[in-house]
């Protein structure tokens, strides 16, 4: 099983596929990056500042290690395969992938049990400015696909 290194985070979220209500999961540290918050002082670089050298994980890959570590069904996260961001922290640079819950409804037990909660958008609204920046880029793609 591929590991997520600590370079990289993914943001989960639920989408109907009726409805176009789009939700994303928040942890219990109230984050919305999986398995840990990005640091402090982060800032999400735009294309042409995006290093060449970093290497990307498959997001099928990462689809299946945060279900690990989250303790989830395998086959319950789909990786977002079109999304993949890259944020600059004091540490280095972070990958931040997308993936979401591929089930009729949104799973609210199972992540309650977890100490998640999903929330829309503008429930989020007093995130960090680096989340902020990643959920508008997510909402915009979902929104277009």
């Amino acid at each position: 099983m591929i590991e997520l290194s600590e370079s990289s985070r993914v943001i989960l979220y639920y989408n109907g596929a009726i409805s176009a209500l789009t939700l994303f999961l928040q942890h219990p540290d109230e984050s919305v990056c999986s398995p840990s918050p990005l640091p402090a002082l982060s800032s999400v670089l735009e294309e042409g500042e995006m290093p060449l050298t970093i290497a990307l994980m498959a997001p099928v890959d990462m689809a299946a290690a945060i279900s690990k570590i989250m303790g989830l069904p395998a086959d319950l996260l789909q990786a977002n395969m079109g999304y993949h961001e890259q944020v600059d922290t004091l540490n280095g640079v972070i990958t931040v992938y997308l993936a979401y819950f591929n089930v009729l409804d949104p799973p609210r037990q199972l992540m309650a049990e977890k100490g998640c909660k999903f929330r829309t958008l503008t429930e989020l609204r007093n995130r960090p400015p680096a989340e902020m920046e990643l959920l508008r880029r997510a909402y915009a793609l979902v929104m277009e696909s």
